[in-house]
């Protein structure tokens, strides 16, 4: 029969746990305004043009799907 772990124990992993994220986040490099506002251009500029993409696809796809649904019946 396995053992369970004691609420003790899980309770200073938890607290390791914790206090391990909060040393990793003051390593982080976070970024200032600027360059915050530049990713975020990018991002929606690049959601955009592969939204755009997609969309310019579907319609081709569907196109010719149709075309060979008429064709074919």
């Amino acid at each position: 029969m396995a053992t369970t772990p004691s609420k003790p124990a899980l309770w200073n992993k938890v607290r390791k746990f914790f206090r391990e994220v909060r040393l990793e986040m003051r390593k982080v490099s976070w970024p200032n305004r600027q360059e915050l506002i530049t990713y975020t251009i990018v991002v929606i500029v690049t959601v955009v043009i592969v939204a755009a993409f997609t969309g310019l696809v579907d319609v081709i796809f569907s196109g010719a799907l149709n075309l060979l649904r008429r064709l074919g019946g």
